[in-house]
């Protein structure tokens, strides 16, 4: 059974999103994707202890003190980075074009936060638990891959972001067992990156001449 996990994670969360690096036809990237989506909404389908309800017993008041707290000190260095690297960035968008940056937002907290947290967390962690006795190693695991699944991005700074964004999320999930907190809080940190004016380097439309 360790042996199917290993090569089941090897295959859906190394080699297919290091394949998408590679140039090669469209239709055979989106073949791979659509063959890797396929396979795991069967597992998740299989696998009745992942569930995306929201969780009313769950301590939400350390959550949300706990987020904040990150988020405050997250949007410091933010704010420092871009006000240093790019000044004209600097909250460009949502003062430029509030009513395509608060679409955005919602298109990305809805198509593309909960899909990643329900695939790399969710998961993610019920599903290879069993291949990691050291929970740090399988965040560290988990921070790994999730960076790796940015790689098409082909930019050092969206992977270290990943990361870390990952070692945060694997710590929530772990630590309060919900689908529903590490959305929010990965749609926090995220869509603020977005906000301050960091929003082209992961991928978002660009805003040049705006």
């Amino acid at each position: 059974m360790n042996r199917k996990l290993i090569f089941e994670f090897l295959i859906l969360f190394v080699a297919v999103p290091v394949s998408l690096v590679f140039d090669m036809l469209i239709w055979f990237k989106l073949a791979a994707i659509v063959i890797a989506l396929v396979y795991l909404i069967i597992q998740m389908r299989k696998a009745h202890s992942v569930t995306f309800s929201i969780e009313k017993e769950m301590d939400w008041k350390l959550f949300w003190k706990r987020t904040i707290i990150t988020f405050v000190l997250i949007a410091v260095i933010t704010i420092t980075f871009v006000w240093y690297t790019k000044p004209s960035a600097l909250f460009l968008m949502p003062l430029a074009k509030p009513w395509m940056y608060v679409t955005i937002l919602l298109v990305y907290s809805l198509f593309s936060v909960w899909p990643q947290e329900i695939v790399y967390r969710t998961f993610f962690f019920e599903r290879y638990k069993p291949l990691f006795k050291n929970e740090k190693v399988l965040i560290f695991a988990n921070a790994f891959v999730f960076s790796l699944a940015h790689l098409f991005f082909k930019n050092t700074l969206v992977l270290l972001l990943t990361f870390v964004g990952g070692i945060l999320f694997g710590f929530t999930f772990l630590k309060f067992k919900s689908t529903t907190a590490v959305t929010i809080e990965h749609a926090v940190y995220g869509n603020w990156l977005f906000t301050v004016g960091m929003g082209q380097m992961l991928g978002f439309p660009g805003i040049e001449g705006v």
